[in-house]
């Protein structure tokens, strides 16, 4: 069924109709409340595009729940998209597919390794403060997420994920130098064909999101600064 939204433009009773708000969504408001005071900028993108923040469509608005619920927060991404709600699903299932699912035999912490190199050749803030707060906290290494960001090349990585990083910028700085060498790289330290198929679609995933992102001056959620500071010792 075609999806449908509420106008945000509008100012019918509908829409400004009061109710009463969930326990996250109080907190998220308490946060946002508390941060208005910072000095910097502090839009979810520079595009005065109506967004919403609840949907008719039932897919859209578990989802957002979900993030309420799970995140304690809706990522600004999602907030950008979600004045086009079509192309918000269709974001939302590429990313989840990509990044989440089990389709790929990558580990997740590849998966986000990929997006942090990626979002430093682009210099994207936004995905390097998300993304980078992933790696924090799926590898529970705080200084890993910022040595991926400012220079993988001086961190303590096992040969699988050098390699990977190293094929990762070459093909985002200068993808017509890629060749079957390069591919065999990956297979020599242990990667599948299809594992070279993902890399390279998580990298070209990034790669547009990162274009997107600096385009609309996408900033960040607050929360994603603090998430994950402490080192977690592994067991």
């Amino acid at each position: 069924s075609e999806m449908c939204i509420r106008d945000s433009s509008r100012t019918s009773s509908t829409v400004r109709k009061q109710r009463t708000l969930t326990p996250n969504e109080l907190k998220e408001k308490e946060h946002f409340t508390q941060i208005n005071n910072s000095y910097q900028p502090r839009h979810i993108m520079a595009l005065p595009l109506p967004l919403v923040e609840h949907f008719e469509d039932k897919d859209l608005e578990a989802y957002f729940n979900k993030c309420r619920e799970k995140l304690g927060m809706i990522p600004n991404v999602l907030r950008a998209y979600s004045h086009d709600p079509t192309r918000l699903k269709h974001f939302v299932n590429m990313y989840n597919d990509l990044m989440l699912g089990d389709s790929s035999t990558l580990t997740k912490l590849e998966r986000e390794m990929i997006a942090v190199a990626v979002s430093h050749v682009n210099r994207c803030f936004y995905c390097l403060v998300a993304h980078g707060a992933a790696v924090r906290k799926l590898s529970g290494d705080p200084r890993l997420g910022e040595l991926i960001a400012f220079n993988y090349r001086i961190a303590e990585l096992s040969d699988r994920q050098r390699a990977m990083l190293d094929f990762t910028i070459k093909l985002t700085e200068k993808p017509y130098d890629i060749a079957e060498n390069d591919r065999q790289r990956l297979r020599t330290v242990g990667f599948t064909n299809r594992e070279i198929w993902d890399i390279c679609e998580i990298a070209g995933f990034f790669n547009m999101s990162n274009r997107v992102a600096s385009g609309v001056d996408m900033l960040p959620n607050e929360q994603y600064h603090k998430q994950d500071r402490e080192f977690k010792p592994k067991e």
